[in-house]
């Protein structure tokens, strides 16, 4: 019985049914009398309950597992699957050196799993940041790691390149780290490992400044997450993807990828996810909903010493700062992000320190961060990173030098899929001539970037083209309320599905609620919506759709 149950868990996990092939295992492990087969169907059973998103139970079935008659590997197995269950549940300062002991009792065991552990070691230093030693500190360590056993994998290139990324300094890991996000492009993903290194991927492509390839893995993440029913990689995966979506200046469906990782954090016990939600609230520019989350995530992140999102509430505040004009608090924040490498925040945070050292008469600092900035972006050589150089190079430049400049980064930023970044450099394209007196050009650039902003929902930065058009001698009114502005990030979702058809089951399975749930949500929409019934949702909330004249 118990090894039929552990075949059928193979079939089930095969379908994409994680959760009922843990199921299968845990039963299996139950039935097993044998204690050296008990402890390893349990040890598979922790793994699996874990990525279906039950970290509670694969700790109690490692506990199980641990009292079984298991050899070195599998021991050096449950090390490693301790220190997962850490980072899921807390993504703090207690995962990484979990991680580094396990791969260092996995090296001599299985040199290829030991070198997929290093590469967990460094995510999880990612998290962590300076307040669990740093991505320094453990790239260091995983230099020790064994070499390849074979031909490079995916694994290895992403290790080797970000072992010299943080090493050897930034320029030094892209050549490996290109090669690593082209070789996780054409792998199939088999299993949740494979998932893991996706994620880290989507991480490492925006780091990178490749907007396309950002734009690809973290869709294909988030698709085959929600396939496999991984709910322990789904959140991450959809909070990745919804920063790709906020660039692109795609709001609704970023607070829609917000909502669904928040509602199943909540559900398994995960830590939350709050990188992207400052970052999206900040772009919004509603100051005081945006520094109520800040300041929380800050709270919670302290306690469990997740260093990253520390630095993200200082970008996040540094970018409110900047979009109201208030350059000296903001160069304050932006400033602590590049003391500690992170991936893609130090690139980002730089520029926001160049913008509020140039407007907050702090030139030097400006230059200094531009030549850290420099570096990256020609490094990589792509349009994105070329184009927001170019915009801050512009703000540390006069006359025809900054003009031109100006130029070439709509110019690039136009051939991605920032909108974000676009719609900035019409802005300070626009602030610019209108301080050389160049009235007429002014309004062009300023109108675009105030149309780009207001369709985009980042009302503070559409508040200051208003503004700045206003200064040139041009009425623009302020935008009118749209309807999703008086709904939460869960109604809208909700009511998107409800709009395209899917039924109250249809909609609980999707974001794991009840449908009694998904009709107390669908009442509260109604009744901000001024509506009656689920056939009025389609008037209410039409499809989006972007104005031809924009980017």
């Amino acid at each position: 019985m118990a090894a039929e149950l552990e075949r059928s868990a193979a079939r089930a996990q095969g379908r994409g049914g994680i959760a009922a092939a843990a199921a299968f295992l845990e039963q299996s492990a139950g039935l097993t009398p044998d204690p050296a087969r008990r402890g390893a169907r349990a040890l598979a059973a922790a793994q699996t309950k874990l990525d279906a998103g039950a970290p509670d139970t694969a700790f109690r079935l490692l506990a199980t597992a641990e009292l079984g008659s298991l050899d070195e590997l599998q021991r050096a197995r449950a090390d490693l699957l301790h220190a997962r269950i850490a980072l899921a549940v807390n993504r703090g300062r207690d995962a990484p050196p979990l991680l580094l002991t396990a791969a260092r009792r996995l090296a001599p065991l299985d040199a290829a799993l030991a070198r997929e552990t290093y590469l967990d070691a460094l995510d999880a230093a990612n998290f962590a940041g300076h307040l669990g030693g740093g991505a320094l500190q453990v790239a260091e360590a995983a230099r020790a790691a064994p070499p390849a056993p074979g031909p490079a994998r995916p694994v290895d290139l992403l290790l080797d390149g970000l072992v010299t990324r943080f090493t050897q300094g930034y320029a030094a890991g892209v050549p490996t780290l290109r090669r690593a996000l082209e070789a996780v492009s054409r792998a199939d993903v088999r299993d949740e490992n494979d998932l893991r290194r996706l994620g880290l991927a989507c991480r490492v492509a925006g780091d990178l400044w490749d907007d396309q390839a950002w734009h690809e893995l973290a869709t294909r993440a988030a698709r085959l997450a929600r396939e496999a029913g991984a709910l322990t990689l789904l959140p991450l995966a959809d909070a990745i993807l919804a920063g790709v979506q906020m660039y692109a200046g795609e709001f609704a469906s970023a607070s829609e990828l917000l909502a669904e990782a928040e509602a199943i954090t909540q559900v398994t016990g995960s830590a939350p996810l709050s990188y992207t939600r400052l970052v999206h609230a900040a772009w919004r520019g509603r100051e005081d909903r945006a520094m109520e989350l800040i300041d929380a995530a800050v709270r919670e992140a302290t306690a469990r010493g997740e260093g990253r999102a520390l630095l993200v509430a200082d970008y996040a505040t540094a970018l409110l700062d900047n979009s109201v004009g208030r350059y000296e608090d903001a160069l304050a924040c932006a400033r602590r992000v590049p003391e500690h490498d992170q991936l893609n925040l130090s690139g980002w945070a730089l520029f926001e320190v160049v913008e509020a050292g140039v407007r907050g008469g702090r030139p030097d600092l400006a230059a200094d961060a531009l030549g850290r900035l420099g570096e990256r972006t020609r490094a990589c050589g792509t349009e994105w990173g070329l184009g927001v150089e170019a915009c801050a190079r512009a703000l540390l430049s006069d006359g025809p030098t900054a003009d031109a400049l100006y130029r070439e980064a709509s110019d690039r930023l136009a051939r991605t899929r920032s909108a974000l970044h676009l719609a900035r450099a019409h802005l300070l394209y626009g602030e610019w001539l209108r301080r050389e007196n160049r009235r007429l050009d002014a309004r062009k650039e300023l109108r675009r970037a105030h149309e780009m902003f207001s369709h985009i929902g980042a009302e503070a930065f559409a508040e200051r083209a208003r503004r700045e058009l206003h200064a040139t001698g041009e009425t623009v009114g302020k935008p009118a309320a749209r309807p999703l502005d008086a709904l939460t990030a869960q109604e809208a979702q909700i009511a998107r599905l409800a709009r395209d058809g899917h039924t109250n089951a249809e909609i609980g399975a999707l974001l794991f609620l009840s449908p009694r749930t998904v009709e107390w949500h669908l009442r509260k929409v109604f009744t901000k919506l001024g509506i009656a019934s689920r056939r009025e949702i389609r008037q209410a909330l039409p499809g989006p759709a972007r104005p031809a004249s924009l980017w």
